[in-house]
């Protein structure tokens, strides 16, 4: 791959910015792939003692083991080479890789000169799409004046001005949620959401496509999530305005409670979730990998003849998501006695965990006259001024490996989706 190449070779090019955790991830599942014949990687400076530490840090992961093994098993042999130290040339499972070292802003990396059309931003630098790409600081829109055609963003976008609005061409896709309403005349900019909100929409859809679990009066959702970047390994002292002094206590020893965006961002991608009471949360565990949500939902239940209320008893909810595990190859459906670990690398956006999953019919008794509105005459009619309404709780366990499994290849299935749309 050489400067000033053109796409006269119709040969895809990928881009990514920054190789952290999930640009080295990304990295690895186009390797793996191998739907792009070439990538070039931007890390915006020199590492360590140059391309012999990048090539090492590609591959060599604490959380995955070595990238040939993870390809190939244990018996494969080393697959990245230093082709060119200067120009930053590797070769990585015979895809060849540039790492460019000069530029952080998005806007003076010379994408255009690698004839890249798609550039998947790792870096949480950016996640402002209002940011005007001339920005000094920097702007995700840096990456079109670069020549990109569609930046897709590793993380939820955030918009600091409250008073200003999602920009058009800005949209939340999560693959196999809503990646077709990809629209290559309108939309940019691209955020691929999160991996808790990845996962949660997995276990949501199939609840709403549902009839006996369609209509969820309210819903909760906590993530036993494993440690990120963003936390510390020993007790720091807060940047100044810091306000959650929890993640700058240490990542090794602790039981951490946070927040998280989960809920929040899920009404983006399943827009039937907003008329839902949805809360999240956070549970950050000293494990480096796979991740747990926990999701509670109230369903509103149908009355059968003689009064009783219909049961969605815990071997009809298990049935949801076998048939949604049939449907969709993202959704698996398990019965064993898993531990986190069984499933680091798992290739599922969420791995239902049927043996652990549990409901409860009741009547909940409704206060009529707390209700605004009531028409009086439908209030007199009723003799005690309550209702006894049927609803079912559900408690359901979905596992996902935040980083690679889960995550990492829904992006990767994003990216190819939106570069095949594009053309």
């Amino acid at each position: 791959m050489t400067k000033g190449k053109t796409k006269e070779s119709n040969l895809p090019v990928l881009g990514i910015n920054s190789l952290g955790r999930i640009g080295k991830l990304t990295l690895w599942h186009h390797v793996g792939r191998k739907y792009f014949k070439e990538i070039v990687v931007n890390q915006g400076r020199d590492v360590g003692m140059g391309m012999e530490t990048i090539a090492r840090l590609i591959e060599a992961d604490a959380t995955y083991g070595l990238l040939h093994r993870f390809l190939y098993g244990h018996k494969a042999q080393p697959c990245v080479k230093i082709v060119d130290e200067k120009s930053g040339k590797l070769l990585v499972d015979g895809i060849p890789v540039t790492v460019l070292r000069e530029q952080r802003n998005p806007l003076n990396i010379p994408w255009r000169q690698y004839g890249v059309d798609v550039v998947v931003d790792c870096s949480g630098s950016f996640k402002d799409p209002t940011v005007p790409a001339d920005d000094k600081k920097g702007s995700i829109r840096g990456h079109l004046n670069g020549g990109a055609k569609v930046v897709i963003h590793s993380a939820p976008f955030k918009i600091k001005n409250k008073s200003l609005e999602t920009p058009e061409d800005t949209t939340t896709l999560i693959y196999g949620i809503n990646h077709t309403a990809f629209n290559p005349k309108k939309h940019l900019l691209v955020s691929a959401a999160s991996c808790t909100t990845t996962g949660l929409a997995h276990m949501v859809k199939p609840l709403l496509e549902n009839e006996e679990t369609s209509v969820i009066l309210t819903a909760s959702m906590s993530t036993i999530h494993a440690v990120t970047n963003s936390q510390t390994v020993l007790d720091k002292l807060p940047k100044a305005g810091e306000k959650d002094i929890r993640k700058t206590r240490s990542i090794l020893n602790n039981i951490i409670l946070t927040s998280t965006g989960a809920a929040k961002a899920l009404a983006e991608v399943i827009p039937e979730v907003k008329n839902i009471g949805f809360m999240g949360d956070s549970i950050r565990v000293p494990t480096n990998t796979l991740s747990l949500i926990v999701l509670n939902a109230t369903f509103q239940a149908r009355q059968e003849k003689g009064g009783e209320a219909a049961s969605i008893d815990t071997k009809k909810l298990n049935a949801i998501y076998e048939k949604a595990a049939q449907d969709n190859p993202l959704v698996r459906f398990t019965m064993q006695q898993n531990v986190s670990t069984d499933l680091i690398g798992e290739d599922a956006a969420v791995v239902i965990e049927g043996q652990f999953n549990h409901t409860r019919t009741a009547f909940i008794p409704v206060d009529l006259s707390q209700i605004p509105s009531l028409p009086p005459a439908l209030l007199d009619s009723v003799a005690d001024k309550t209702l006894q309404v049927p609803v079912v709780h559900a408690k359901i366990f979905g596992w996902y490996d935040n980083e690679y499994g889960s995550y990492t290849n829904r992006m990767g299935d994003l990216t190819v989706y939106i570069h095949k749309n594009i053309q």
